[in-house]
Order: structure tokens, then sequence, then C-alpha cells
């Protein structure tokens, strides 16, 4: 059983490596987006990117930085298959799977307007945003000394591989593909 964390910017490409591994090579998917939107129904919220940042940040503080992530873990571990946990945002919640059997953490990034284009395209519900309102959620997210908040941009400096996906969706999964072999992950 391997486990694979993905972390990488907002629009970057993170489903689309989800998607590859869990259509193309069996994985189970376990969202980090899930949990938290079944937790702001849980309390009655909205479902939006700001309400996500505030239960995640609410749930990290209560219990630790890594919780939501080890959650996400414990029932990966539990399937005994080949798992995927989107999306990693915090340097507690890497630390806390390095201590853990199998983990590898995978990174992606692109270009800024590129990743715009692309959540516009997607709509989600969180993802009705400007491009300022877009630019700004990012820099909030990307750095923080507070152990409980988003650091995304920590996150993929600790990454086990990285990956820039400026290109097509076909290059990404190659990409992916060279990665797997190398790890012998079939």
């Amino acid at each position: 059983m391997q486990i694979i964390g993905i972390t990488g910017t907002l629009g970057a490409g993170k489903g689309t490596i989800v998607d590859y591994l869990v259509q193309e090579k069996g994985f189970v998917h376990f969202s980090v987006r899930g949990f938290i939107s079944e937790e702001i129904v849980r309390r009655g919220m909205v479902v939006n990117r700001d309400s996500m940042v505030v239960v995640a940040n609410d749930l990290r503080a209560k219990h630790s930085p890594s919780w939501i992530i080890d959650q996400l873990y414990e029932q990966a571990k539990l399937g005994r298959k080949n798992s995927i946990i989107e999306s990693i945002r915090t340097p507690g919640e890497v630390e806390s799977l390095r201590l853990k059997d199998n983990f590898i953490l995978f990174a992606v990034d692109a270009d800024p307007l590129l990743r715009y284009e692309r959540i516009v395209k997607r709509n989600s519900e969180t993802d009705h945003i400007s491009y300022l309102t877009f630019i700004e959620n990012e820099q909030r997210e990307m750095e923080s000394d507070d152990p409980n908040k988003q650091n995304i941009g920590k996150c993929i400096r600790m990454a086990d591989y990285t990956f820039m996906n400026n290109d097509s969706i076909e290059n990404l999964q190659n990409e992916v593909e060279k990665v797997l072999k190398m790890l012998n992950i079939r």
C-alpha cells in the first residue's frame, strides 16, 4: 500500500493528478476539501473558500495542525489500497505524514494566469472569484508562521516530487507516470 499526498497552488492540477491515479492506477481518493465541506455543512455555513479556510484553521487549532490529514490517513490505511490524499496545506501535515509508513508527497504548480483560467472553467462553489481575489487568496495561503494556518509554499518545498503543469494534461500524466515507474508503483 502506497499513500501519496498532494499539495500545490490553486488550479495547478492537483485534481488532474488525482483523477489520473484513481482512473488509471486504481488509487482511492481522500479529499481534505470534501472532509472540510462536510464540516461546513454540519455547522450551517455557506460552502465557499473563506468558510473552507476558517473551518480548516479552526479544526487544526482545536486538535492539531495535522488533525484533518491524520483522520484521512487513518481512513486510507484501513482500506489497505494505494491511496491519494488531496490536498496537503500545512507543514505540520507533511511532518505528521512523514512519520507514517509508505508516504510520498507530490506537489504541482503552474503559472498564475493559467491557474486562474483553469479555476474559472472548473466553476466549483469556491471558484467564483475575480483574478485579484484569486491572487489575494493565494498570497494569504502561501506563507504563514502559524502552524494551524495554510503554508502551501513551504509544503511545496517539502515535496518529494514537484510537477510544473504549464502544458497539456497528457504531459502532466506522463511526468507522473515517470515518477510512479521510478517508485515501482503500478
